[in-house]
Order: structure tokens, then C-alpha cells, then sequence
């Protein structure tokens, strides 16, 4: 996974509506994207990044009973990930939320087992607190989604340790962190993305969607959001965090009926009125995403003025209208994207976002418009690129030209 260790971040509470009690808990995990479980309301969603308590979910064949058989995962004892995160240690650890804590550690890359820091691979070791609000129901979601499918998009579950009242779970390390930091966090680590690598993190996370809504998998991911999008060292995205995720309607069925969940911002219209699940509502929320990428603003923002609260619902006439698409775009892109290209993915998050779910795409057909939308203008990727490389080879050595690079790429 190289070098790029990341870095240790709370979250910048979105709304000013988030009582502070709440706020303090709001902490999330720069790695695998997890955030507190804290601040739900009456309808089971959630405030902002904060997420629902798990002990709500309802059943489902993954989320059921034992852990189903798979040979992609190991079986971890605690001793084992004692070691690897060298005791649990205070400095080990990479964030904490509801959940509990996340820890660094490394494992032998062979054999799996703990190794001394800097050697083997890096791994992420998330520990619930066995009285925080993330139950064992969710946990086990979590092993039986991502112990059963690999995908490159997906993050990869490495093993997990069930012992006595000890639930954790152990992933493969996102030098990156997730989307949402880059998009909405400022400081020196967080550099805006540019117009491609917001296109590639579209596309990589739409192709894990398709994934997880094929004729093979029949998955509803159910909380698609920026924070649960992770970024490897080439900003490949990869989805994470699958305790919501639910099977899809199986026989002559066109929904899955649940209670309400996800978090607030992202959850499709019908899904909040009916409660009738479907892949389309996961589609939805992909506009709600690609949204925020092409303005560079949150779903739902109280600090902005009135009438901008909700940006679905204040970028939707100029989406719909050519000429105004660019009071959308956030102005950091200048420069960076055609009139075509920026149009056209204008279009694609509009119609992800129709507020009748048979006028939006499936995800198969997202990821050819979003393929499409790549090799459109090459000459404009291409003069992009160059300039990132020229500037790359102009830059001092050492740190002073790491951080250049990592302002241009957005890193």
C-alpha cells in the first residue's frame, strides 16, 4: 500500500442543527469511513454523517444467525489482533465513533499473522465497544456481505474475530480515507480533487453498485454516501460499511419493504414515504453523491443561506437548464472540465435523481454514461494530466515536492 499513512481526523459537523452532545460523538474513521451511531430520529435516519443504531436493522439471510461459511475470510483470535495492534495502544488508534475504536496494525503478508510495525501490511482493526449502539446484528452483516463478494470497488474484509463478547473486524488499509474528507475538509492534507479524479471516484464507485445490484449479487447497498466511499493510494474508490445493506427483492417482488434507514440527504424520495426499498433508491443516492462532487457542497448544509439547505432540492433548476449548470459547479474546477463534459454529467446527476424511480438509470447504464463521459474529451485529460506531471518534474525533491504534487493531484 506504499508509504501514505493518512492521517487521524474528526469530523466538521455539516449542520448546526446537530445538538452538541451529539456533535462531541460524531467522530468518524478516516479509513474505513464508520461514523457515531448517534443522533437518529423517530424514522431510523440519521443526522448528517452520523448513522443509525443497529440494533433496529431488520433480519435478512446475511444479517441472520452465524456467519456464513466463506474461505476469503480468516478467523482471527483476539490474542492475534492484540499483537498486530500492539496491545490496542492509545497511539495505535485511528479514529473512534459509536462504534468504538479503529486501531493500525500489520500482519505478516504470507501467513496473516501479526508482525512488528513498518513490516508485512497494514491493516485496519475496527473494535466495537460492547456498549456502544453498533450490535452484533450489524457486525454480522458486515462479515456475511463482505466475506461473500470481492470486487474491486468493494473494500476488502480480511478476517474477524468473534470471542466471547469481542466483535471486530479486520480491512484491508485506504491510504486515502474516504471521499467526504476530500470533498468537504480544508487544510493541507486535504487538497481539492480535480474534475478527472472526481470522475474516476465516480465511475469506481458506480461500477461497485453495479456490482452489487447484478442479477448474480441482488444487494441494495441502502446507505450510499460520501463517507462510506474509500480511496485507495490510486483514488480507486471502494465502497464500505455494508451493516445497512439488505438482499433485493427475490421472485415476483419490486421492493423490499423495511423501516426506514439511511441518513439524511441521500435517501430516495419513495424510500422515505413508503419505506418500499429497491435498487433505484440506491441510484438516487448516487445523484445525491455525484452531486456534492460536481459542487463541492454537502447534501444538507444548515450554515448556508436559506433556501440552499438542501442541495438537491437548490441545484435542481439549474441542472435541468444548460446555461446555469455552471452556478452549480464548484468554482475550485475552473479550467479543468469542457462545456460538453460538464454538461453531460449535469445531465447523469439529474436523472439519478428524478423523483420517480422508474425515470432513473439502472447502475449498469450510470457506468456506461460515466465511461463515456472519460473518453469524451481526452485531449482535456490529457492537457490535465500533462500539467500535473510537468509540475511534478519541475518541483524540488523531497517534501516541499510531495505536497506540490499532492495540491495538483488533490490529494
Amino acid at each position: 500500500m506504499g508509504n501514505c499513512w493518512g492521517v487521524k481526523v474528526k469530523a466538521v459537523s455539516p449542520s448546526n442543527s446537530v445538538p452538541t452532545s451529539v456533535y462531541k460523538k460524531m467522530q468518524f474513521w478516516l479509513y474505513i469511513g464508520e461514523s457515531s451511531k448517534n443522533g437518529r430520529d423517530g424514522n431510523g435516519l440519521s443526522v448528517s454523517s452520523s448513522r443509525v443504531s443497529s440494533s433496529s436493522v431488520p433480519l435478512t439471510p446475511r444479517s441472520e444467525g452465524e456467519i456464513l461459511q466463506s474461505s476469503n475470510l480468516k478467523s482471527f483470535t483476539f490474542n492475534e489482533l492484540k499483537s498486530a495492534t500492539r496491545n490496542f495502544r492509545p497511539d495505535s488508534v485511528l479514529g473512534e465513533g459509536g462504534f468504538g475504536s479503529v486501531f493500525k496494525g500489520w500482519l505478516d503478508e504470507t501467513n496473516l499473522t501479526p508482525t512488528r510495525p513498518g513490516t508485512g501490511i497494514v491493516i485496519a482493526v475496527k473494535r466495537l465497544n460492547q456498549e456502544g449502539h453498533q450490535g452484533h446484528k450489524e457486525w454480522l452483516a458486515e462479515v456475511n456481505y463482505l466475506g461473500q463478494f470481492y470486487h474491486p470497488n468493494l473494500v476488502k474484509l480480511i478476517g474477524y474475530c468473534t470471542e466471547d463478547t469481542q466483535r471486530l473486524l479486520v480491512y484491508e488499509f485506504m491510504p486515502r480515507g474516504s471521499l467526504e474528507n476530500h470533498l468537504f475538509r480544508r487544510g493541507s492534507y486535504f487538497q481539492p480533487l480535480s474534475w478527472n479524479l472526481r470522475m474516476k471516484v465516480s465511475l469506481g464507485a458506480a461500477k461497485g453498485l453495479a456490482f452489487l445490484h447484478s442479477a448474480e449479487t441482488k444487494v441494495i447497498y441502502r446507505d450510499f454516501k460520501t463517507s462510506n466511499v474509500l480511496l485507495d493510494s490510486n483514488y480507486n474508490a471502494k465502497l464500505s460499511d455494508f451493516g445497512l445493506a439488505k438482499d433485493g427483492p427475490t421472485g415476483d417482488k419490486s421492493h423490499v419493504s423495511t423501516r426506514v434507514m439511511g441518513t439524511y440527504g441521500y435517501a430516495a424520495p419513495e424510500y422515505l414515504a413508503t419505506g418500499h426499498l429497491t435498487a433505484k433508491s440506491d441510484v438516487y443516492s448516487f445523484g445525491v453523491v455525484m452531486l456534492e462532487m460536481l459542487s463541492g457542497r454537502r447534501a444538507v448544509d444548515k450554515n448556508r443561506p436559506n433556501g440552499e439547505h438542501n442541495l438537491v432540492e437548490w441545484a435542481r433548476p439549474y441542472l435541468s437548464n444548460k446555461r446555469r449548470i455552471f452556478r452549480v459547479l464548484d468554482s475550485r474546477l475552473e479550467g479543468q472540465y469542457s462545456l460538453v463534459g460538464a454538461q453531460k454529467a449535469a445531465a447523469l446527476a439529474l436523472q439519478c435523481l428524478s423523483t420517480e424511480s422508474k425515470f432513473r438509470p439502472n447502475m449498469d447504464e450510470v457506468v456506461t454514461t460515466l465511461e463515456e463521459l472519460q473518453m469524451r474529451d481526452p485531449a482535456r485529460n490529457a492537457q490535465v494530466e500533462q500539467k500535473v506531471s510537468a509540475q511534478s518534474h519541475n518541483s524540488s525533491n523531497g517534501h516541499r515536492s510531495h505536497r506540490r504534487v499532492q495540491k495538483t493531484l488533490g490529494a
